[in-house]
This record gives structure tokens, C-alpha cells and sequence, in this order.
């Protein structure tokens, strides 16, 4: 064998083991991913095509108006909308600070029984702010109108 063989054969040694290195990388990357990848719906989309109760989702819209009930203990019942749908959402644990009636919120959980059962609850930081999820589905609905347009 001439030293420019060897030479080739090592290269393609080398860019076979990279991409090996590469597919098994990308391969345990994703399987570590695999429980922290949370899909967002809105209610109309849970409603339509409800999820398995294994599945960890996020679901976001307005609390409904009139629908916060708070039970006893840490238990949370609300109902959240996106103007096309309502899904009532239970929570155990304390509510944001700014979490109310007609304000935007993202919740994180699975659906249960025909009910959101959220690990977590998120709500606006400020008057303007609201997750681009969230406003893009109200808007879809019709029920957001944007105040800078």
C-alpha cells in the first residue's frame, strides 16, 4: 500500500467515526429532550382533537370571567377561552400575582377526564404582554384585537 492509500483510508475512518459520533449524540440529545418538549394549544384545539392523558402539553387563552373558584386548600378551578372553546383547568398550588379574571395566561399539564390539571400557571407580566401562542390564537378566534395596530 502507497502512504497517499493510508492516508485516504484514515480520512474516511475519521468522517465515518465523526458521523457516528454525530448520530449518537443527536440521538441520546433527544431522548433526554423527550419529556421537556411541551406542545402549546389553545382550547379550541383541545376540544377538537383532545390529547392522551399521558401527554404534557401547555394551553393558553383568558381566564374566563366568572369561572375562578377557589376551593379549599390549595385546589384552583377556572375555566380558560379562546372565544372558539372553554376547557375548565384545575390547579393545586398558589396562582401568580397577577393571575385574574379576563387576563391572559399559559398553563403547563395534562388533560384529564375532560379537565386541565396544571403543574404550572404563568400570567402576563404587564398590561401589553402576552405570549405570542396565546395571541395568535385568541386572534385566530377573533376575540383579541391588538393595541398597537
Amino acid at each position: 500500500m502507497s502512504l497517499k492509500s493510508l492516508k485516504k483510508q484514515r480520512r474516511i475512518q475519521v468522517v465515518a467515526l465523526a458521523a457516528v459520533a454525530l448520530v449518537v449524540s443527536t440521538a441520546l440529545i433527544g431522548y433526554a429532550m423527550r419529556d421537556g418538549i411541551n406542545f402549546f394549544r389553545s382550547p379550541s384545539q383541545v376540544m377538537e382533537e383532545p390529547p392522551q392523558p399521558t401527554e404534557t402539553f401547555r394551553i393558553g387563552g383568558l381566564v374566563e370571567e366568572g369561572s375562578l373558584i377557589r376551593g379549599d386548600g390549595h385546589e384552583i378551578r377556572f375555566n380558560v377561552t379562546d372565544g372558539g372553546a372553554t376547557v375548565p383547568v384545575v390547579f393545586a398550588g398558589v396562582l401568580p400575582d397577577l393571575f385574574s379574571e379576563n387576563q391572559g395566561m399559559v398553563g403547563t399539564g395534562r388533560y384529564e377526564d375532560g379537565v386541565f390539571r396544571a403543574s404550572e400557571i404563568l400570567a402576563k407580566h404587564d398590561e401589553t404582554y402576552m405570549p405570542k401562542e396565546v395571541m395568535d390564537a385568541l386572534k385566530e378566534q377573533g376575540v383579541y384585537k391588538d393595541p398597537n395596530s
